[in-house]
């Protein structure tokens, strides 16, 4: 047969409960900070990067950096031109 817990068992209980969550409390508020977030925003978008400029081996994906520098080339070359004309 079970025994029905003393009181100052269920009060080591509470205790305990109340430690656990307020560990809890203090790792969430932790993950909110926003230099928490940041830092996973940033450590996401390395990883999405390293996905599109390397192969499953490592090596760089040449064609695929090479089409992103001729965008930018493009389009910078689109926005000074228009800067100039505008003068």
């Amino acid at each position: 047969m079970s025994q029905t817990p003393s009181i100052s068992q269920l009060e080591a209980e509470v205790v305990a409960r109340r430690e656990r969550l307020a560990h809890t409390v203090d790792e969430l508020v932790g993950r909110a900070t926003p230099k928490a977030v940041f830092q996973r925003q940033k450590e996401a978008a390395r990883a999405r990067f390293a996905d599109v400029a390397t192969t499953p081996e490592g090596e760089l994906r040449v064609e695929r950096l090479a089409a992103v520098v001729a965008v930018v080339t493009v389009v910078g070359g689109l926005v000074a031109w228009r800067q100039l004309r505008k003068r």
